[in-house]
């Protein structure tokens, strides 16, 4: 029987000898989709074999072959840099088995489903970190059964097989998650399992954050801190605004000035009768006054429009949690989880439409124009957050609006009836194969046969994404186990 590094060195001939030729070269696009599909598994299979042959080392593997640690032994061995053994070496502590000191015998990984989907190819490094990441970081708020829980969950999904609590047309083989994909549900459900992570997570946020501009260097002045959510994602609309390519750039930044109508004021330096000394620091009032100025030139006249209108921040909150005033909220352009007071905050400054859900459909929005709206454009980003067609993580933001039913064949103009779609796959969608239908208020994709062999129409997970159903799901699997 051939060793294993036999074994990898004929995996190696064989691949080398079809990239001497041309036979990639000239492929017709159905067998480019194929290959590409058959040398993602083949590059999935490769990350797989360096991260078990990193878990299964000792400790002293490295030093023995002159290398200070794991890390620069990957980097010699592997030819890959720092960074890249660093992301091999996380996955590897997350997969790695380890050995019972008194029966001698492995023990189940941290990640047991996980390690199998990497080892039958399903994920690769990128996919596992973008699957485990999200959960390790409450690794101390959730419970062992929570965990392998999510493990199962998310091992299902990244091989496509059918989920917990899954609805009848969604039942069934699907395509393969993408890492992006792994990485949005992985989010779901940490927040399903993790529901009050958010409030110490902001507590603590708040307590370090700030915003420093260095001493000019070389004509430039470097700036340094870090950024509550709801400052960051107001920042990435304004960016978003400037830099959307649809818009004519940024408007003349001349200075102006204007005449003080208030000259001034008697009042005392610290007109508090308490005499209190505000107690924040240079670092955290320069992040408050930059926030102020954030919200301010949203609302400019001057400020490019994003979507037909100023730039815009929409905080998205569950109907039921804003009536109850409990829950969390999330913000477009952040990751991070905020609580329900963030909410309510940005709602006061009169700087954003209040779009509210009901059981995953859009509320109390009506229109017959045929144009979208400015504000249903916004409910629409609200609920699908990025173009329709699996895979395309283009912001909706920047996409175009689709009537699903033609406005020409009675299709309303409505949250109901409109979908985002990013330029290119609306101007394809009809030569694409990719099908668009509504249901109840949401929207369903059907895919062409190279992504879905089974052609059935599937919601996608943006748009129901339910973390209610995640976390009872979860609550009734934790008292089944006990």
């Amino acid at each position: 029987m051939n060793s294993p590094a036999d074994a990898l060195a004929q995996v190696a001939a064989d691949l080398r000898g079809l990239l001497a030729t041309d036979a990639l070269a000239g492929l017709s696009d159905a067998s480019r989709a194929e290959a590409l599909a058959g040398l993602g598994e083949i590059s999935r299979l490769a990350d797989a074999g360096i991260v078990e042959t990193a878990a299964t080392a000792d400790t002293e593997f490295g030093h023995r072959f002159g290398c200070r640690g794991m890390n620069e032994m990957l980097r010699r061995a592997a030819l890959v840099d720092a960074s890249t053994a660093a992301r091999i070496m996380r996955a590897a502590d997350a997969v790695q088995r380890e050995t019972n000191l008194v029966s001698g015998e492995r023990m189940p990984a941290r990640w047991p489903a996980m390690r199998e989907a990497l080892l039958d190819g399903a994920v690769g490094v990128d996919g596992l970190l973008a699957a485990v990441g999200p959960l390790e970081r409450a690794r101390d708020r959730i419970t062992v059964e929570q965990r392998m829980w999510a493990d199962a969950n998310l091992a299902a999904f990244a091989r496509g097989d059918e989920l917990p609590g899954a609805d009848d047309v969604e039942r069934g083989k699907a395509p393969r998650a993408s890492a992006e994909d792994l990485k949005q549900f992985a989010a779901a459900l940490a927040i399903a399992l993790d529901p009050d992570g958010a409030e110490p997570s902001d507590e603590r946020a708040q307590a370090r954050r700030g915003f420093t501009i260095g001493r000019v260097r070389d004509g430039l002045h470097p700036v340094r801190g870090g950024l509550t959510p709801e400052l960051a994602a107001q920042f990435q609309l304004i960016d978003d605004a400037y830099n959307n390519p649809k818009v004519g750039g940024a408007p003349d930044t001349g200075v102006r000035f204007t005449i003080d109508d208030d000259p001034g004021s008697d009042d005392e330096f610290n007109s508090d009768p308490r005499k209190v000394i505000d107690p924040r620091t240079p670092a955290q009032k320069r992040h408050d006054a930059l926030a102020a100025a954030l919200g301010i030139a949203a609302r400019h006249s001057e400020m490019p429009s994003l979507g037909g209108a100023a730039p815009t921040l929409v905080v998205h909150v569950d109907a039921a949690d804003f009536a109850a005033g409990t829950g969390w909220a999330t913000l477009p352009g952040s990751d991070a989880a905020v609580p329900l007071n963030v909410a309510t905050h940005t709602a006061c400054t009169a700087a954003v439409q209040r779009v509210l859900f009901d059981g995953g459909r859009i509320v109390g929005i009506t229109t017959t124009d045929r144009v979208f709206t400015v504000f249903q454009r916004r409910a629409i980003v609200a609920r699908d957050k990025e173009c329709l067609i699996p895979g395309c993580h283009v912001s909706a933001t920047w996409c175009e609006i689709h009537h699903v039913t033609e406005h020409a064949r009675g299709g309303p103009t409505h949250t109901d009836n409109g979908v985002p779609l990013c330029w290119w796959h609306h101007r394809s969608l009809g030569q694409s194969g990719w099908e668009i239908r509504m249901n109840g208020g949401l929207p369903q994709i059907r895919g062409p046969a190279w992504w879905d062999a089974e052609q059935k129409w599937r919601t996608p997970r943006l748009s129901t994404l339910d973390t209610r159903r995640w976390r009872s799901q979860t609550q009734r699997n934790v008292v089944m186990q006990e």
